[in-house]
């Protein structure tokens, strides 16, 4: 039934590989558990009170509320298409609910530590190739000029980039498709590591960016590159391509863009979503209360 369930989300519901690699992950666990626990190993079969012994089981691993969750959502997405194909009459995950996620403030790296990034990756001492330094501006200027996600950089196509109207064509969650504007600055960018690319041979790669060999780029390289960079600049704790897309678009409704609008950049299904990555500094605060309150200061100019 696993098999079946796997091309029912690539076939019916356009779930990305990556996506649907996580389902069968996250299924292959409660299988071994149930395996160990119970000495079977077919899902279909297990009842409320052995999902809930495997949810406390994900606990007692300290596994965070977040990944034991998306487990959670796996197999109740399991359990539904086992109905939908009549396999089950009654389903065992209506009452299992999710864990309550602690609740987090992710801080923004700020305009100056983003300055400080870029003129970091114009180093020339850094010892590389110009086809590498201009790749690495590039990833670091998409991540933080687009919003896009990790595997949404790795993946985007050289003919899904629009030079002449300064648009990208994204490939989101579930195949969804979006468009971003691009600054002029950031075209030309472009454009000069496509000339670097085809001086050295690659240019036939439909992936724009590539490593030396001209293959596409690993999710771990992407990572630890951004990684690198960040902690150059700042102490933040968290140094990662999706705290870029957090700044993004907290510096985007810092600047007065409406909520609406970020969520169609980044390819958010719901406003719930985007409001996760919004974030009211103290100085944001001040501002509101010097112009909306009575006692603010500019009322104390008059």
């Amino acid at each position: 039934m696993l098999q079946k369930f796997s091309e029912y989300l690539r076939l019916e519901k356009h779930y990305s590989s990556l996506t649907i690699q996580s389902y069968e992950k996250d299924l292959h666990d409660l299988q071994a558990f149930l395996t160990e626990t119970e000495s079977f190993s077919e899902i279909e079969k297990a009842d409320k009170k052995q999902l809930r012994n495997f949810v406390v089981h994900l606990s007692q691993k300290n596994l965070s509320e977040k990944t034991i969750n998306r487990k959670i959502s796996s197999t109740r997405s399991f359990f539904k298409f086992l109905l939908k194909t009549g396999e089950l009459e009654i389903n065992p995950t209506v009452n299992l609910k999710n864990l309550k996620l602690k609740k987090r403030v992710l801080v923004p790296y700020t305009e100056e530590e983003i300055f400080l990034l870029e003129k970091h990756l114009t180093d020339p001492d850094e010892d590389l190739s110009e086809f590498e330094r201009t790749r690495n501006q590039l990833i670091f200027e998409l991540f933080y000029q687009t919003g896009i996600r990790r595997i949404e950089l790795i993946r985007l196509e050289t003919h899904k980039i629009d030079l002449i109207n300064k648009t990208l064509t994204i490939i989101g969650k579930r195949n969804k498709e979006r468009q971003i504007p691009i600054t002029d600055e950031l075209s030309n960018k472009i454009k000069n590591h496509l000339a670097i690319k085809q001086q050295t041979g690659q240019i036939s790669n439909d992936y724009f960016f590539t490593d030396n060999k001209g293959q596409i780029l690993k999710e771990k390289f992407v990572y630890n590159l951004i990684n690198k960079y960040l902690s150059a600049v700042t102490t933040k704790q968290k140094k990662s391509p999706h705290m870029l897309r957090h700044t993004f678009a907290s510096h985007l409704l810092h600047n007065g863009a409406e909520l609406n609008s970020i969520k169609e950049i980044l390819g958010h299904s719901s406003l719930v979503a985007t409001q996760i990555y919004t974030h009211n500094n103290i100085e944001d605060l001040k501002k509101v209360f010097n112009q909306s309150h009575p006692f603010g200061l500019k009322n104390k100019e008059k």
